[in-house]
């Protein structure tokens, strides 16, 4: 075998390796008993131990050493970009930093979950310095003298820096700012009312993620604190949460992290458990969840059949026809949970995370005193009061988990989005008539043919580039949010 050969079956390996350890964070969020938190924290260690010595063999430094990248077609050439990158970043880590790292994070999720349960932030703080602490250790490493913050958001989305997502968050804030003013001062749509069962919401959110070309046959969905999509290729599962007063919570959960398990279950099989074999960025990850959600799932014509769906399992739930019900789902109203924001301030929501754990491994900004400068930044951007701890700083498993630097993936995740709708709807002008019969297959098909299948083959904006044909900016999405909520709020 040529060193490319043994490199990629070793890589194989390791890709394997780390689908079972995604398996156990999957575990820890749906079914496993809270007493084995102790025990789950050291097999995660385990776990960590074992990839990151594969990450660092010697061999794969040899392997590397002796590839010449141009001889090699462009598909051998892509997993050679993610696998020298994964090689050199490992290798500035050290393995007991990320063993430590894999421990704390996985016993602070348990203790975030009851802190926010018991709204007692102060019995989270101490394990969130924790891993503060551990994870600036880890940037500093990554960053070798340049900006922390930069290479924590490389691990998510190369390409980008915080300076060039905080200029783009400068330029979007006005223009949102604005539609939200007006939409606010407008008539408020009819809200729902009465009690919408668990297991009637669990049976149609099966046959939402159905509708949206979720394949059940390589995976499952189940309930968690935080909704998530876990694995890839042939084992992709996802999660979601009911409230029984709110069905839209469950509803739009499961349809987004459909978008996330769709483009993993559509990546080209060929490319199964190697680095192309996955998504290529969280950016980008992100704009297949937003476009599920919100372009087509929000959309009138789909909101249209949804409407018919849930009258024939609920009944009459308040809202008299399909033209109400489409400005209820997109209805703009206060509320602190990211996760259930409108499109028009969901990005808010993210700005304020951004910039708070920029300050946070920067330094400027102490654990102890995150509470507080939540508290003060959510009044001044949306003009109320923080009510309790689990609608602010304790809503979201992130920084629990030291995944600092995912936020603004987010905010990135609904500008692709933008730019991929304008182009789907170029590319598909009668969407509408397909999605007013409940019928995604074309959206989703030209998804999978323009962005899902081919993994992680391109850079993240050469992905989008090549499935958009524009260059990626903010532009579409906004011209897409004032274009439709101005319609609907009369703006």
């Amino acid at each position: 075998m040529s060193a490319y050969d043994d490199l990629m079956a070793f890589t194989k390996t390791t890709t394997a390796l780390g689908q079972v350890a995604g398996r156990l964070g999957w575990d820890q969020e749906t079914m496993m008993p809270r007493g084995a938190a102790e025990q789950r924290a050291e097999e995660m260690a385990a776990m960590e131990e074992v990839l990151h010595a594969r990450r660092v063999d010697v061999r794969v430094g040899a392997w590397l050493d002796e590839i010449e990248d141009a001889s090699l077609d462009d598909v051998g050439q892509a997993q050679m970009r993610h696998v020298r990158k994964s090689y050199a970043r490992t290798m500035k880590v050290p393995a007991d930093l990320a063993a430590e790292i894999a421990k704390v994070t996985s016993r602070s999720q348990g203790l975030w979950a009851q802190a926010r349960a018991d709204e007692d932030v102060a019995a989270f703080v101490p394990v969130l310095e924790e891993v503060v602490a551990l994870k600036r250790q880890e940037g500093q490493a990554l960053a070798e003298g340049g900006d922390v913050y930069d290479a924590m958001i490389d691990d998510y989305e190369p390409e980008m820096t915080a300076a060039e997502l905080g200029a783009m968050f400068d330029a979007m804030r006005p223009r949102l700012v604005a539609l939200r003013s007006g939409a606010l001062a407008a008539e408020a749509p009819v809200a729902l009312t009465g009690t919408f069962p668990e297991g009637a919401q669990m049976k149609l959110t099966r046959e939402l993620a159905r509708a949206f070309g979720y394949d059940s046959k390589h995976g499952r969905v189940d309930k968690a604190v935080h909704p998530f999509s876990s694995g890839s290729g042939l084992d992709v599962r996802i999660t979601t949460r009911t409230a029984e007063h709110d069905p839209f919570n469950c509803f739009y959960s499961t349809i987004h992290e459909v978008g996330h398990a769709a483009y993993e279950q559509g990546i080209d099989r060929d490319y199964l458990l190697t680095p192309l074999g996955q998504g290529v960025s969280m950016g980008v990850h992100e704009s297949q969840s937003r476009i599920y959600e919100n372009q087509i799932g929000r959309s009138e014509a789909f909101t249209g059949w949804l409407f018919g769906q849930m009258k024939d399992v609920f009944g009459d739930f308040g809202v008299a026809d399909a033209d109400a019900f489409y400005k209820t789902v997109n209805g703009v109203h206060q509320g602190y949970i990211r996760t259930e924001a409108d499109e028009v301030q969901y990005n808010l929501h993210i700005m304020l995370r951004f910039d708070l754990e920029r300050a946070l491994m920067a330094g400027d900004l102490a654990v102890g005193d995150l509470e507080a400068a939540w508290n003060d930044r959510f009044e001044a951007d949306f003009g109320y009061a923080v009510d309790k701890p689990s609608n602010g700083c304790l809503q979201d498993v992130h920084w629990s988990l030291g995944l600092f630097g995912y936020f603004p993936t987010y905010s990135l995740g609904n500008v692709y989005a933008g730019c991929l709708n304008e182009s789907l709807r170029r590319a598909v002008p009668d969407l509408d008539a397909q999605l007013a019969a409940g019928d995604t297959s074309v959206a989703t098909a030209w998804l999978r043919e323009n962005l899902q299948r081919h993994g992680g083959l391109r850079t993240p904006l050469d992905t989008i580039r090549h499935a958009s044909g524009i260059e990626p900016t903010s532009e579409p999405l906004l011209t897409y949010l004032e274009t439709k909520f101005g319609a609907l709020y009369g703006l």
